[in-house]
Order: structure tokens, then sequence, then C-alpha cells
């Protein structure tokens, strides 16, 4: 049984070696861009929830957007902070394999999310009279079930995967605890090819999701050129989630580039930038575009000002 037993129980944390003399200074950047994450988050969620008006399919998307967002922060800003304040950065074996669950799981559940909002748009705007029996309630509960629960489910079965392995190192270079950096900590010779066949597996399934989130727009677009009502509900309603795709695919493509052809010679200072982008840059950016972009949701936010 010790052959499938993890010698390791603690986690080192070491990308936060090179902040030792301004951690009071990221510290303080740091909590400033999460409350500012989660008030432009939960202020959505409260005006799209409270307003019966927004209670229609691309709103209620844009709450699950959002909700993951906070889901997705939630796994990385309360243990760095705690990090930045604390003399040794550690993190419990089990500790370790749930943040990273929460990690992938809320990258892999924005693109399911971004997936079915394109769809959303694909049918409002392709195909209007059929919008309404389409979009139907049952259904757009079960293309939000489809979002989170399936990320869950698929990223579970490569962290369980993962869980198998014995290890023999406890060293994460990282500020957060990554799959990938976990699987190569095993101890030599590991049979680690089932960990490589799902994680392929799950590459494909999420790559896919990108081609059709892509295919979707591109019909969008050839569908509105011919019509102003439709370049028109294009630009207006569109137009924020290709931002919000653009900014997200930037993100990850730039650290999975990094992760696969970075030079180890960069300081750790950039390294520990590209890896948390995708956890500062779309939390952040995504509801306050939504927010000015959106007329009703903007609206609605003028009206409540006014009204304080």
């Amino acid at each position: 049984m010790m052959d499938n037993v993890s010698l390791v129980t603690m986690f080192f944390l070491s990308g936060l070696n090179e902040t030792k003399n301004h951690r009071f200074t990221v510290f303080s950047l740091t909590l400033l861009c999460y409350c500012l994450i989660l008030l432009a988050n939960m202020s959505l969620i409260v005006i799209i929830i409270l307003d019966k008006n927004l209670h229609e399919p691309m709103y209620i998307l844009l709450c699950t957007f959002c909700m993951n967002g906070l889901y997705g922060t939630a796994g990385f800003y309360p243990k760095f902070l705690w990090d930045l304040l604390s003399p040794v950065h550690v993190i419990s074996y089990s500790g370790c394999l749930v943040q990273a669950l929460v990690m992938y799981s809320f990258a892999c559940s924005d693109l399911s999310i971004l997936a079915v909002m394109a769809y959303d748009r694909y049918v409002a705007i392709c195909r209007p009279l059929e919008y309404h029996s389409v979009m139907s309630r049952q259904r757009l509960l079960m293309l939000v079930c489809f979002s989170w629960i399936t990320p869950v489910c698929i990223i579970g079965t490569n962290i369980f995967l993962t869980s198998r392995l014995k290890l023999c190192s406890p060293y994460i270079a990282k500020l957060f605890c990554v799959n990938w950096i976990i699987v190569k900590l095993a101890c030599f010779p590991a049979d680690t090819a089932v960990n490589n066949v799902v994680a392929y597996i799950t590459i494909i399934i999420y790559v896919l999701h990108g081609v059709f989130i892509v295919w979707s727009y591109m019909y969008l677009i050839k569908t509105c050129v011919n019509s102003r009502e439709n370049r028109a509900k294009f630009m207006q309603t569109c137009v924020p989630h290709l931002i919000s795709l653009v900014t997200f695919l930037f993100t990850i493509l730039l650290d999975i580039m990094f992760i696969r052809y970075g030079s180890k010679d960069l300081s750790q200072t950039f390294q520990n930038f590209i890896a948390v982008e995708f956890l500062v840059i779309p939390p952040l950016v995504n509801p306050v575009i939504y927010g000015f972009k959106l007329s009703r949701i903007r609206n609605r936010f003028l009206f409540i000002t006014k009204l304080k």
C-alpha cells in the first residue's frame, strides 16, 4: 500500500521568495485588487438577481459568469494574502489538491460559460422566433449545470489520478498549487501515462469548446453583416462576450506558452505575474465591460446610484 501513498504531507510554495522586501506593498495591492473583484462581481450579481426584468437567459448566464469569477478567485486570494503575512509559505497536501481543483475547474468553467453565451447569442440573432422555446428555463438550467458540474468532474478526475502518485519533493516553485507541477514531483520511476492521457483528453475537450465559440461568432458576424438591426444587436450584446473571450484566451494561452517555452532565467516576479494574470484581469475586467456595455445593466446601476 505504501507504494501508492505520497511521502509528502506539506508543500512549500517558493514563488514569494523574491518579494520579501516588498511584502506589505504587494499585500496592499493584492487586497485592493481582490476587494475590487468582489465589489464588481457582486454588484452585477445583486443587480441581476433583484431586477426581475433582467431574469433572461443572457443576464442569468452573465450572473453565472460572475459567480464563477468569485469561485475561482476565492481559491487563490485568501491563501495568497495569508502567505504574504506569513514567514513560511506552506500548504497541506489535501489543501494543495483542493486548490488545484478550484483553479483548473474555474478556468474550464469560464470557457464553458463563454461557449453557452455564444450559443445563446447565436439563437437570439440567427433564430429569433425560436429563441424563447429553445432557451427555455429547463434548457438554461441544464446548460448552467453543464458549465459548472462538467469541469469539476473532469478536473476532479485529473486531481484524483494525481493523488495516487507517490511524491518525493515538497517544493512547488509557484504562488499556488498547479496539477502538472505536482505530477512532476512524482518519484522516479512513476507511471504517469494515465495522468497524461486524461490531461490530453481534457485539453482536447476545451479546445473544442474554443473552436465552437469561434465558429459561432464567425457565423454571427456573417449573418449580421447584411442587417442593420442585427448589426446593432451584435454590437450591443456580442461585443462584451468577444472581449471576455479574447481576454480569457490571451491570459490562459500566455500562461501555457510560458510553461511550455518560457525561460527559467526570467525573474520570479515576472513568472508570478504571468501565472496569476488569469486570476486578476478577467475577473476584474469582465463585470466592468458588461456593466458599461449592456445598457439595461448600466441604466439599472445608474438608477440605484441616484437613489443613494
